[in-house]
């Protein structure tokens, strides 16, 4: 069977020129979604994935309609072909069934490692630089020395709660208990 996918990103775009492809391609049914494409939770896309079988086609009418990011569109296509499901992108060319289809996807696979791996690498780069002038990396302290001394002096005194003390001192209850904890 061979099923369509049409998704628009808002609920004010048509999904009707999609849709005349798709059924112009020959699809027997068409799941249509209007979210974006960066969500990973998409209703109708996963109403897809449970009907496919082995021997079924998914058609799309551009790969960015299936998703946004190539790893997780290259990671999907892989998954359909390891269950005997082929793809079909229309505009982009790319078919499954067949031999050029494949290689089209091989390149596509390898250009988005390439890419993956060099985005890795010049973040690893900065990343070592910045270390190297003295900046350290994640989030900012929560609790600074004089917040520590604040929040200290404050649970001593005896006169306040720990909601005052936070309020007080500027933090959160989980940092209030951690700062007494580690104290």
């Amino acid at each position: 069977m061979k099923f369509g996918y049409a998704r628009v990103s808002k609920n004010d775009q048509s999904l009707d020129v999609q849709i005349q492809k798709l059924k112009d391609a020959g699809c027997d049914e068409i799941f249509m979604e209007k979210v974006s494409g960066a969500k990973d939770d998409r209703t109708e896309l996963n109403r897809l994935m449970d009907k496919l079988r082995k021997g079924d086609i998914i058609c799309v009418v551009r790969l960015d309609r299936l998703g946004r990011r190539m790893m997780k569109l290259i990671e999907l296509i892989n998954g359909f072909k390891e269950k005997g499901i082929e793809f079909v992108s229309l505009e982009n060319n790319i078919d499954t069934t067949n031999s050029l289809g494949m290689v089209l996807f091989s390149m596509c696979a390898a250009f988005s490692e390439m890419e993956r791996e060099l985005i890795r690498e010049r973040v690893k780069a900065g990343l070592d630089v910045a270390h190297k002038k003295g900046r350290k990396g994640g989030r900012p302290k929560a609790l600074t020395p004089t917040k520590l001394e604040t929040l200290l002096s404050l649970k001593k005194s005896g006169e306040f709660s720990v909601n005052q003390i936070c309020t007080m001192a500027g933090v959160t209850r989980s940092v209030y208990y951690r700062a007494i904890a580690e104290a």
